[in-house]
């Protein structure tokens, strides 16, 4: 497993990984992925020096910033780090604290100000180069290097029925053929691939065009260099490095600028003046165009006005293919038979099913033990134990069609009778907030009925719990129907 960004140290070594780095590293990454800058804001303070025997031993630059990660980061790390090393209570593991003003390893690099932006990377083939300035550039080939993942490449991305749109369509941004759409927007939960595909996208522009100008940004990078910009009277630099030098524009986690008003305005002008120049503009969200709130509506129809690409849940056999990937670019042994029983047993996020492989992989190199089925099955069952059988979309729309008295028939029917209608619409809210269905799953589970129209129902139902009695009062007989069939 590999972290997002290779800016954490742990990653950079060329020596064989010690067992606990390797389970450290994974913890980090899943709780890097929460809020990737201001993690990098905090951990740029903090420095990692080990984890034996239950104990994790960090270096913080002051007491206020050892205080503010133990607050606001160190639960989830500990929650994370205690299941991949096979601790049932994260209670278990112990933190000891050093203080020192000089840390010699950070976990991160430290966030640059705004007069040293973050790097640009050049385009690739099929990227227009755009009227360069004769100013020299602030940018180099080795600060976009430094921020990108050398193994989150386009050779090493595993292509499925549940990413092959949003593979082919980042493939063609970065000049590998076919018709390239601005903008290119690509949706999906955490942990199935959007990052992986950014930085693929800059590895194969920066190979074929070094000279290029590319920007590779998180939102909440950008609305922070906004910030700064604006304070320190720099507006013409940033509007400089984000518009007339830049030849490609690479955007992660745009739903970080729901409700920054401001922010909003300045990304909007930005997004016209290089569309207007024709300079491709890519961006990522965990949620589809018109699933973003807070957002204007005149982004939105922007955002929708290029190529929407969504990753879904990969399915078993592309599970399978990710986890003899990863193995092999780890140097892990691995049976095609251990490679099926980790693909059975992490369903829902990529990221989690690398832990499980890196846990496999540093249990292993511990124990001394072989990474057999007994061995796989055993440390499956005590990271994962057997849960009752999960609830389905059939289980739900079953209790709704038993509370409004319909037969399933009528539910899943094309019958917009007002009774009706509003039944469908409960059961699409309800699988969507048990089950955490993508939209275009639900459309399928309910008639083959567009993604669209399940994003509404669930708008609908959301708004009419929140002002009306009788409506929340029907969710609550259901969510209990549902309860006493759990148990």
């Amino acid at each position: 497993m590999t972290i997002e960004t290779p800016q954490i140290n742990a990653l950079n070594a060329n020596l064989p990984t010690p067992p606990g780095e390797r389970l450290w590293t994974a913890a980090l990454e899943q709780t890097r992925s929460r809020s990737p800058a201001s993690f990098e804001q905090w951990f740029s303070s903090v420095q990692y020096d080990g984890f034996e025997t239950g104990v994790l031993s960090l270096t913080a630059r002051d007491e206020f910033v050892r205080d503010w990660v133990k607050a606001h980061f160190l639960p989830d790390l500990l929650g994370h780090l205690a299941r991949m090393a096979g601790e049932a209570n994260p209670a278990s593991l112990r933190v000891k604290w050093n203080i020192s003003n000089g840390l010699d390893r950070p976990v991160c690099q430290p966030r640059r100000r705004n007069s040293e932006p973050p790097a640009s990377i050049p385009p690739s083939s099929g990227l227009p180069s755009g009227r360069r300035s004769d100013r020299p550039s602030r940018y180099s080939r080795a600060q976009l290097t430094a921020v990108l993942n050398p193994k989150h490449t386009f050779p090493n991305f595993v292509v499925g029925p549940s990413n092959e749109l949003a593979h082919a369509a980042a493939f063609a941004s970065a000049g590998g053929g076919g018709p390239r759409y601005n903008p290119l927007f690509i949706a999906g939960g955490t942990g199935l691939g959007k990052t992986h595909l950014m930085h693929a996208i800059a590895h194969k522009v920066l190979d074929e065009r070094p000279d290029a100008r590319i920007v590779y940004v998180s939102a909440e990078h950008f609305t922070n260099e906004f910030i700064e910009a604006l304070q320190h009277h720099k507006m013409d630099e940033f509007r400089a490095r984000y518009r007339t030098d830049c030849d490609l524009l690479l955007v992660d986690d745009i739903q970080f600028l729901a409700g920054r008003e401001q922010t909003q305005e300045e990304f909007f002008h930005t997004f016209n003046a290089l569309h207007d120049a024709d300079r491709p503009i890519i961006v990522t969200s965990d949620k589809y165009p018109q699933q973003l709130q807070r957002m204007p509506e005149r982004l939105v129809s922007r955002f929708t006005s290029g190529l929407v690409a969504d990753i879904q849940t990969p399915q078993l056999e592309t599970r399978v293919a990710i986890v003899r990937k990863k193995a092999e670019l780890e140097g892990i042994d691995l049976s095609d038979e251990v490679a099926v029983m980790l693909a059975q047993s992490v369903q829902s996020n990529v990221r989690e099913l690398e832990g499980a492989l890196i846990r496999l992989a540093a249990k292993s190199s511990l124990t001394g033990r072989q990474i057999d089925e007994e061995f796989t099955l055993g440390e499956l069952a005590m990271v994962s134990p057997r849960r009752p059988e999960l609830m389905s979309v059939e289980d739900i729309q079953r209790a709704v069609c038993g509370h409004f008295r319909l037969s399933n028939s009528d539910l899943l029917s094309k019958d917009r009778h007002k009774s009706v209608a509003f039944a469908r619409q409960v059961a699409m809210y309800l699988c969507r907030q048990r089950l955490k269905c993508s939209f275009p799953e639900l459309g399928r589970a309910f008639g083959n009925r567009d993604h669209t129209t399940v994003m509404s129902a669930v708008r609908r139902v959301e708004a009419l719990r929140q002002r009306d009695p009788q409506v929340n009062a029907h969710l609550e007989a259901i969510e209990q129907r549902l309860a006493s069939s759990e148990g």
